[in-house]
């Protein structure tokens, strides 16, 4: 725990003149509050005594004295609301992007095993949780410590018997305050939770309302949506009764502390122990008593929730990526395209079954070559090896007789061209859409990229060309559109490598054709790897492997391969 206790602090370091004035603001913010009670117990116990003349004076005096206090408590609380807060939102700023780049290195594999949702929550929720420690949790401490010893010192001074009455009450308020605060953030986690349940219900049914609509299912879909609301209200009903029990109790302690400060001062009075004086400062401090036990109470449940974020966050940093550079890794220069596999395996955890086993291959610079074979035999894998998604577990992938592992990953991937079948596209425009594939293109390329896509005449009949919005992941284009979106996209990045990974396989047939089409104009003198699941598309290629779970079992073209009567033979007809 102090280790990472060391690394959250380290996080304050560029900001510590900010944090520095922060908690001196608020430990002058905390005596202007214990400083006031006692100037209204020199009021009341001295200047009221005085010639009338003086009293004017004095209180006149002490009246623009305890007015500069004010302005200087006011100045003081502005600054830590503002700077304070703004010290805070930087951090959370620093760790969102130091967690958000980490996320940029983390490899396919990392990205496998786990989901979205959790991924966002560590980069929005724990982050969140974590900088209002940082911030508050500090500055909390230091007003709520010093005000509690500084009241219990002063009070002390004036009455260790008064003190006693009014000190007797705070250990049970704790106690009190503890267990309902404990009960309250339970309930209100519940709430969390019900509100997650209900926007995911809400998500499923607006994305699939098409299909709602279609099988006329809107009562069954409010029926569902009832018992989840209904689940949040029963949480909610829990929470309040909780808060109303916590904010209840914590008034009734303040006013019992009150009383028994009262009931002790007119008993200590009669006695002659205690002045009148003494009492009314007394009841002046019990405000700035109760004020911060309630928040270190808080600042319990505020530690735990920003510590527990920070674990989090510090346990995704901690992953290190399974593919980086090496260190003498070096650029790929002057590509020519001529790919080897020498005796590769491969398995994607380390006890799993392997996908690839002792596969050898030699493919020209230049060559176009078919891989066919049935879901689960590896094709995509066998791809995936080459831009280095994932690492070989044996044997070595080699690009112009370089081993990648030896290659700049950003170099490696520069050259290496991937459409697959589930295009994806950026919120944004057309435009910025195809320019994610050399991102200081001119508008000249663009256009001769889409152009090359067949893409330009469509783009040009949307409503805005080539600044249309496209919406989330392309929603307003048809499934062609996307995918000859992704193919301009490549055109511009012009590599000497491609992967097509069933480019077409979700297409029908007249958006089919057109892709194809400009597939094959951008294959033309490139290294071209097809992952095929329809057949017919690649009748013309004059190399075609079959591969299964034993290796490439099969090669040769469509004519050879058919007459061989094998397994190429039975796919074709199967997906004829």
């Amino acid at each position: 725990m102090s280790k990472n206790l060391k690394k959250m602090i380290s996080y304050y370091r560029p900001y510590l003149g900010v944090f520095t004035a922060d908690m001196i603001f608020a430990i002058i913010a905390s005596a202007v509050s214990l400083a006031i009670p006692l100037i209204a117990r020199y009021i009341t116990s001295t200047i009221i005594y005085m010639d009338k003349t003086e009293v004017l004076h004095h209180v006149l005096l002490l009246g623009v004295m305890m007015i500069g206090l004010v302005a200087v408590s006011c100045y003081c609380n502005f600054f830590i609301s503002d700077y304070g807060h703004v010290m805070g939102a930087k951090i959370e700023y620093d760790m969102r992007a130091e967690i958000f780049e980490h996320y940029q290195k983390l490899s396919f594999s990392f990205y496998d095993n786990q989901k979205v949702g959790a991924l966002m929550s560590r980069i929005t929720t724990d982050l969140f949780d974590i900088t209002e420690l940082m911030h508050h949790g500090p500055e909390n401490i230091v007003i709520s410590v010093m005000k509690i010893a500084g009241a219990f010192v002063i009070m002390m001074c004036i009455s260790p018997s008064l003190t006693a009455a009014a000190f007797a009450l705070v250990p049970v308020m704790f106690v009190y305050a503890y267990f309902f605060n404990k009960k309250m953030k339970r309930a209100f986690k519940r709430n969390r939770e019900q509100i997650a349940k209900i926007n995911s219900q809400i998500e499923d049914n607006l994305s699939g309302i098409r299909v709602v609509k279609s099988f006329a299912n809107e009562e069954i879909e409010k029926e569902k949506f009832a018992k989840g609301n209904a689940g949040f209200l029963n949480a909610k009903k829990e929470s309040y009764r909780y808060m109303g029990g916590y904010h209840a109790g914590l008034g009734s302690f303040s006013l019992l502390i009150t009383i028994s400060v009262l009931v002790a001062g007119a008993v200590f009075i009669s006695d002659g122990t205690v002045d009148v004086t003494d009492l009314i400062t007394f009841l002046l401090y019990i405000s700035i008593l109760t004020e911060p036990i309630k928040t270190l109470i808080d600042f319990t449940e505020q530690f735990q929730n920003g510590y527990t974020g920070f674990e989090r966050f510090l346990e995704i940093m901690s992953i290190e990526p399974d593919i980086q550079d090496a260190i003498d890794a070096k650029p790929l220069k002057q590509v020519k395209g001529a790919i080897d596999f020498d005796n590769v395996s491969f398995r994607y955890e380390e006890n799993s079954e392997k996908v690839l086993s002792h596969i050898n291959l030699h493919v020209d610079a230049g060559e176009y070559v078919a891989l066919v074979g049935s879901s689960g035999a590896g094709k995509s894998t066998l791809c995936s090896l080459i831009p280095r998604f994932y690492d070989v577990t044996s044997g070595t992938v080699k690009i112009d007789g370089q081993d990648v592992r030896t290659l700049q990953l950003q170099s490696l991937r520069n050259h290496i061209g991937i459409v697959q079948q589930d295009v994806y596209l950026f919120v944004g425009t057309v435009y910025d859409n195809i320019r994610y594939g050399k991102p200081d293109a001119t508008r000249e390329e663009v256009i001769q990229a889409a152009k090359n896509a067949n893409a330009h005449e469509f783009i040009m009949s949307l409503p805005n060309g080539y600044e249309t919005d496209i919406g989330q992941r392309g929603i307003k284009l048809s499934g062609g559109q996307k995918q000859r979106l992704s193919i301009a996209r490549v055109f511009l990045k012009n590599p000497p490598i491609l992967i097509f990974d069933e480019a077409t396989s979700a297409l029908d047939n007249e958006s089919e054709k057109v892709v194809q089409e400009s597939l094959e104009r951008l294959a033309k003198n490139r290294t071209t790897f097809v992952i095929a699941h329809r057949l017919t598309t690649i009748q013309n290629a004059k190399r075609i492997l079959v591969l299964t779970e034993n290796g490439i079992e099969e090669e040769g073209t469509h004519e050879e391969l058919l007459a061989r009567g094998g397994i190429y033979e039975k796919l074709y007809h199967m997906h004829k």
